[in-house]
């Protein structure tokens, strides 16, 4: 649905452009340019090759719309946490662990109930909430099991103890464009899980880490997820590099697909550094 639309208000804008799948495309790796375009709007549902596809289009000189410096970012979340550490951004406290027995280790300083995420992932999968240490020796059993020989390190993360919702911002630019709660009866928030959007208010602190977060991971147009702790500080959780708004469409008066078009227009015009 997001794409169409955002193709949509593409077109209403009268701006030529054409939809590529990127499985389709053969990517010279001797830097032969491919059709000249101003600039390409990723929407990849795949991290990999989003990665891979707006390097490749960067090194041809073409722009993109997230940066790949961004998506690789983005895309994981230990790299994601390293950036907004590194920003002074305010994010729950986590660990990466290579082996089980660290990984256990990192759950056991934390505290229990901790979370366990893939590094790598989407909506909310394959996540877990670990209430005990056998609880948390077998998702991690389970874990390892399950990656094989890939050896993807271990991303543990403090649980924080939300308010049966979590907040979420879109940054365009340099500007928050919205900001949604999204409702759940479960730990897990995600729309992609059946939680449930409405409109929050985009107060100065919402506004102000929405726009730290998209700085720290090289900005653009990103998702911001923030939680809330029981006290009523925020805490940056994640950031989207491709984010969907279905959701937010029926909870907020903005046209979001629009904007986008818009942002990535003037990304085309200007030469704008994104």
């Amino acid at each position: 649905m997001e794409e169409k639309l955002i193709l949509q208000a593409l077109r209403k804008r009268g701006v030529t452009c054409d939809k590529v799948d990127v499985r389709e495309v053969v990517f010279d790796l001797a830097l032969s340019p491919l059709p000249e375009y101003d600039v390409v709007l990723v929407r990849c549902l795949s991290h990999s090759q989003a990665v891979y596809a707006t390097r490749l289009l960067e090194m041809y000189g073409t722009r993109t719309v997230n940066t790949h410096r961004v998506i690789a970012t983005c895309g994981d979340k230990i790299m994601t946490t390293l950036a907004l550490q590194a920003c002074g951004v305010p994010t729950p406290h986590a660990y990466a662990a290579m082996s089980e027995g660290a990984a256990l280790e990192a759950v056991e300083r934390l505290g229990y109930p901790a979370v366990l995420k893939p590094p790598i992932g989407s909506w909310g999968r394959l996540m877990a909430k670990v209430n005990d240490r056998q609880a948390a020796e077998a998702v991690i059993e389970h874990k390892k099991v399950l990656d094989g020989p890939q050896e993807t390190p271990f991303y543990i993360q403090e649980y924080v103890d939300k308010p049966g919702r979590d907040i979420r911002t879109m940054v365009v630019g340099d500007e928050v464009i919205y900001a949604v709660y999204r409702n759940s009866a479960h730990w897990i928030t995600n729309t992609a899980r059946d939680g449930i959007a409405r409109q929050a208010p985009l107060t100065e602190e919402i506004a102000r880490l929405s726009l730290a977060a998209a700085r720290a991971v090289g900005g653009g147009i990103v998702a911001v997820d923030l939680l809330e702790r029981p006290d009523g500080s925020l805490l940056v959780n994640e950031v989207n590099h491709t984010p969907e708004f279905h959701g937010a469409m029926e909870a907020v008066n903005v046209d979001i697909a629009g904007r986008i078009a818009d942002y990535a227009v003037r990304v085309a015009s200007t030469r704008e550094e994104v």
